[in-house]
């Protein structure tokens, strides 16, 4: 088994893992370590796509309700000749 040490930790955060671990009815150690193992079991973070980061931070909810125009071509077709 690997061992972590974590350096410059607020001694707030320490305290509050360490109320947070008590009423588990776990140690810190333990407690953290399940933190730890849970986080990394997790799926991997999903790509989110410029449209989904775009309605996050300027959409409706946000304050920002653009009217986006419709997406057309100006460019005739091409015409391949067999």
């Amino acid at each position: 088994m690997a061992s972590i040490t974590i350096r410059n930790l607020p001694d707030s955060t320490k305290d509050t893992l360490r109320v947070r671990a008590a009423k588990q009815g776990m140690s810190l150690e333990a407690y953290v370590r399940n933190l730890l193992q849970e986080e990394s079991a997790r799926e991997s973070v999903q790509p989110t796509s410029i449209t989904e980061l775009a309605r996050k931070y300027f959409g409706p909810k946000n304050g920002v309700d653009l009217e986006l125009p419709l997406r057309h071509t100006h460019r005739k077709a091409p015409e391949f000749d067999a």
